[in-house]
């Protein structure tokens, strides 16, 4: 049984969306992302990856996730930061960067103490600049999400964001296409990180961000203290 939630909010967890294949057949499949946040100077750690769970193509989506933390967030000092990220309850082997906007959603929650809607999956990889690039498997993931949730029970919150680009791509079963048009089941296009952590928290980006980099100036501050005694 996959522990999966699709309604209230929680920090540092999300709904992230993978594509398996049986065969000449593909469907989506949600999976739950976490991460968390302590102080140190180990940096990003995937799990994933620690366990040899993962492709050169995943490994690559994490570094590009430290290069954006570094270059938007560490301006004056180096990231007083350890974190850990994982797939939880995938045991398969992990490839390509489809989930890296979703892992620092992840990261960015946990390290503001701001919470994410479950009632929202992701899918979209992101580059250094924070910029949301296009993904495979668009519509299989959507339908994935949708037949969850329309299992557990539609509640009229629930749907997917994806990055823009995909959108003009999308051939979506009628059920899911009838869902969105009545309502009871969205989809959310960005192009950029700070609209993403804005539709997944209702809160706008700059203050998410603030809470980040005052996070990130404690931490530095306890370091600075450790070395100093």
């Amino acid at each position: 049984t996959l522990l999966i939630d699709v309604e209230g909010k929680k920090v540092g967890e999300l709904n992230g969306l993978t594509v398996m294949t049986l065969g000449d057949y593909s469907f989506g499949k949600p999976v739950k992302i976490t991460a968390r946040t302590w102080l140190g100077k180990k940096g990003v750690l995937q799990i994933e990856r620690e366990t040899r769970m993962s492709g050169p193509i995943h490994n690559k989506g994490v570094l590009i996730i430290t290069g954006y933390l570094g270059g938007t967030f560490a301006g004056k000092h180096s990231l007083p930061l350890s974190a850990s990220l994982t797939f939880e309850q995938l045991y398969d082997e992990l490839e390509g960067d489809s989930a890296s906007s979703t892992e620092l959603y992840a990261l960015l929650s946990s390290l503001s103490g701001v919470p994410l809607t479950q009632s929202i999956a992701v899918t979209g990889s992101v580059n250094q600049y924070g910029i949301v690039q296009p993904i495979g498997g668009a519509n299989q993931k959507i339908e994935g999400f949708f037949s969850l949730c329309k299992a557990k029970g539609l509640t009229g919150d629930q749907g997917v964001m994806i990055p823009a680009p995909n959108v003009s791509n999308l051939m979506l079963r009628q059920e899911v296409l009838d869902a969105v048009e009545e309502g009871k089941f969205h989809i959310y296009a960005v192009e950029t990180i700070e609209q993403g952590i804005e539709v997944l928290t209702g809160v706008n980006s700059i203050e998410v961000f603030g809470k980040v980099k005052k996070r990130l100036a404690l931490m530095h501050e306890y370091l600075k203290e450790e070395k100093d005694k």
